[in-house]
């Protein structure tokens, strides 16, 4: 493994434009349920239909906000583990970092990463039916009542998130794209390359020429693409590939 690592640092070293492709596997050890986990995954406990649909918004949209709460509640406590930690601290090593993230909880940003492609929204921020954004938990609260309704036109307010059925924001996406097709070297951390379109970035990637590094404690569609796997969490591999890379 520590070959693995030191191979992985020597052809990383020269990248000018590095990408940085992360789900939730990286926050799962920041303490946060990843989606697709056969046993403890959100989706293996809780039906996506009636909580991460337009449809099911409508059809209740109290219990689809008191379990965003929660989850917001979780996500407000967590903290960025290494993984984050050592993804924001590449931006120290000179090349251009850019992170296309499917999460939504924030820890990105909060470890310290200025260049952050939300590709599926954040459940920090919330807008309403009819289109009003720039909402965040603060308007939630100063109402004291679930469901929360939009303060300049009382249409009901959602979390800031895609759900299923929905379309990925437009420029978040062309970016990730054209980001994908243009950088040296992908890094690509804890997702299980099945949920597109994030799961053809790496695939782009490849074909524009770009190195791809995947970092996952199990194989992947990805892990087969990349030019090197290196087999762990990102909060073990990560800490040790910036070590090496110093």
């Amino acid at each position: 493994m520590q070959q693995l690592i030191a191979e992985a640092a020597g052809r990383l070293a020269g990248a000018r434009c590095l990408a940085v492709l992360t789900g939730a596997g990286v926050s799962k050890e920041s303490g946060l349920a990843t989606f697709r986990d056969p046993e403890q995954g959100l989706w293996a406990r809780y039906d996506p239909m009636q909580l991460a649909t337009i449809e099911g918004f409508h059809r209740n949209p109290k219990l689809v906000w008191e379990w965003y709460e929660h989850r917001f509640g979780l996500a407000r406590s967590a903290r960025p583990n290494p993984g984050h930690l050592a993804i924001a601290a590449l931006e120290k090593l000179g090349p251009k970092v850019t992170v296309i993230t499917q999460n939504i909880d924030g820890l990105h940003q909060a470890a310290g990463s200025t260049d952050v492609i939300e590709l599926h929204g954040s459940i920090l921020r919330h807008r309403c039916l009819r289109g009003h954004c720039g909402f965040d938990w603060s308007d939630v609260l100063e109402q004291g009542q679930m469901p929360p309704h939009c303060p300049r036109c009382q249409a009901l307010l959602r979390p800031e998130v895609v759900w299923f059925g929905e379309a990925l924001p437009e420029r978040e996406l062309e970016r990730a794209f054209e980001l994908s097709e243009s950088c040296d070297a992908m890094l690509v951390v804890g997702t299980s390359g099945v949920v597109q379109p994030a799961a053809s970035l790496p695939f782009v990637a490849a074909r524009a020429g770009a190195l791809v590094i995947d970092v996952n404690p199990e194989r992947t569609p990805i892990s087969a693409l990349a030019d090197i796997y290196l087999e762990g969490a990102g909060g073990v591999v990560l800490p040790q590939l910036l070590e090496a890379l110093r």
